[in-house]
């Protein structure tokens, strides 16, 4: 079983270094990048719910089903795997202004990957590991050290949405550039706070599953973020090019 779990992890990186590349040549419909090419348009809250809401479900299912479910350890750690994606599959949408549209091709790659990754995360950390590994967990400093980074990263991530989300008032439909937090230094401010989110869960698990998914993420919204600097290029000129933001990473990319 462990090996199968080890094959499964190494496509799936696999898989993150080809989605990489393919998003620097096609870029991911929707958003601000929103294309109707990538199948029938839906409301954009439900398509949030239901590409997001996947691997909430999951990990609870998988969790429950553990007999680790009441240790420390892994109980830590889907508590903070969870944070993240029920805010993201049913605060979030919520929140949503306007009457954007999402590509139903979109909400169903979405909603195989989460899934996916529940499987990474959940089968790692409530089956695979090794029966003493979350041990004494949160005794460990990797798991303090991961989760203060993921909580930063949440909050910068909380901090730049809610930056987004007021830029537009009800019923305007333009668009705006974003300004204060971590815009100071880059396009997708929330995407660098996912990122970070993902790499403190890493620590915090100390697991290749944690990686895999870093690399996933990565993958994902460095194309994205590269897009997204050269939409607002085209859109508002100088007064965006003389922010000198980098893209997702500051100071470096």
């Amino acid at each position: 079983m462990l090996e199968t779990y080890y094959t499964f992890l190494a496509v799936m990186a696999a898989l993150a270094v080809v989605v990489f590349v393919a998003l620097h040549f096609v870029e991911a419909g929707y958003g601000y990048l929103f294309n109707p090419k990538f199948g029938r348009p839906i409301a954009n809250k439900v398509g949030w719910v239901l590409m997001e809401s996947p691997v909430f479900i999951a990990m609870i299912v998988l969790w429950w089903l553990s007999d680790r479910r009441f240790e420390a350890g892994p109980l830590a750690l889907l508590l903070l795997f969870q944070s993240h994606y029920f805010h993201r599959s049913f605060i979030f949408p919520m929140r949503l202004r306007g009457n954007s549209k999402m590509p139903l091709g979109i909400v169903v790659m979405g909603m195989l990957f989460n899934t996916l990754n529940a499987l990474m995360q959940g089968g790692w950390i409530f089956y695979l590991a090794p029966e003493t590994f979350y041990v004494d967990w949160l005794a460990k400093p990797c798991f303090w050290i991961g989760a203060v980074i993921f909580l930063v990263g949440m909050a910068i991530n909380l901090h730049s949405d809610h930056i987004i989300r007021s830029l537009r008032k009800e019923g305007d439909t333009r668009h705006y550039i974003p300004y204060g937090g971590m815009f100071r230094y880059v396009t997708s401010a929330n995407y660098f706070g996912e990122v970070t989110e993902w790499v403190g869960f890493a620590i915090a698990s100390w697991s290749w599953a944690g990686v895999v998914f870093v690399l996933w993420t990565f993958a994902n919204l460095a194309p994205r973020a590269a897009s997204l600097r050269r939409r607002y290029e085209q859109e508002f000129g100088e007064e965006f090019t003389r922010l000198n933001r980098k893209r997702i990473i500051p100071f470096i990319y």
